[in-house]
C-alpha cells in the first residue's frame, strides 16, 4: 500500500498543497496532522507505523514534514525498514528506500551521523576526563544538606504535598525519593550494626 503522511507545524496552516501532491502520486491513503515536529508525540504518524506491512510504502513531500532532527529522521527510518516498508520523499529524491540508489545514500548519511554522534561523545569523555585530571568534578552541584533535611523532615511529617516540599526546598521529587532511599539504607545498616 502506498500511504502519505502530511503535516504542518500549527492549526492555522493548511495541508492542501501536501494532499494534492501525495494524491497525484497516487497514495491510497493519507495521514494528517497539524502538530509541530519537534514533539515525538504525533498520534497520526504513530498510528501509520503501527498499520505498517511489509512492502508498503510511506511517502511525504519533504523531509522536515516527517522529522525535525537527524536523530529522529534515522530512527524512524530504520523503524520502517525493520517493517520491511520503504519511504519516499518527493522532494529530495535521494531518499527514496525502494531503489538501490536511495539506499546507498540514505546509508552514507547515517554513517555520517553516526559519525558525528561518536566524535561528540568521544569529545565529551575527553573533555571530562580532562577536567578531572585538574580537580574538577562534573554535574550539578550538591543541594545544601539543611535543604535535604527539611524535604526529608516535610515528608516524614505526611503534612505537605511533594509539590509543596519540592516549591520549598529547591529539591526535586526525584532527588527527594533518592534522599530518603539513602536515609533508610543508613538506618537499616546501623539496625545491623548493633
Amino acid at each position: 500500500m502506498i500511504t502519505g503522511y502530511a503535516r504542518v507545524s500549527t492549526q492555522e496552516q493548511n495541508l492542501e498543497r501536501q494532499i494534492d501532491r501525495l494524491q497525484s502520486f497516487g497514495c491510497e491513503r493519507i495521514f494528517q496532522e497539524k502538530i509541530t515536529g519537534t514533539k515525538r508525540e504525533r498520534p497520526q504518524l504513530d498510528r501509520l507505523l503501527d498499520q505498517l506491512r511489509t512492502g508498503d510504502l510511506i511517502v511525504v513531500t519533504e523531509l522536515t514534514r516527517l522529522s525535525r532532527s537527524i536523530k529522529d529522521l534515522f530512527t524512524l527510518v530504520e523503524l520502517i525498514r525493520q517493517k520491511g516498508a520503504n519511504l519516499k520523499s518527493l522532494s529530495e529524491p535521494w531518499l527514496d528506500t525502494t531503489s538501490p540508489h536511495g539506499k546507498l545514500l540514505f546509508a552514507i548519511f547515517a554513517g555520517v551521523s553516526q559519525f558525528e554522534r561518536d566524535l561528540i561523545s568521544e569529545r565529551t569523555r575527553d573533555g571530562l576526563a580532562s577536567a578531572r585530571a585538574r580537580g574538577r568534578k562534573g554535574g550539578r552541584p550538591p543541594k545544601p544538606r539543611k535543604d535535604i533535611e527539611l524535604a526529608i523532615k516535610m515528608y516524614e511529617d505526611k503534612k505537605y504535598a511533594l509539590s509543596e516540599i519540592t516549591k520549598a526546598t529547591g529539591i526535586s521529587k526525584t532527588s527527594l525519593y533518592r534522599y530518603l532511599n539513602r536515609e533508610n539504607e543508613l538506618k537499616k545498616s546501623n539496625i545491623h550494626q548493633l
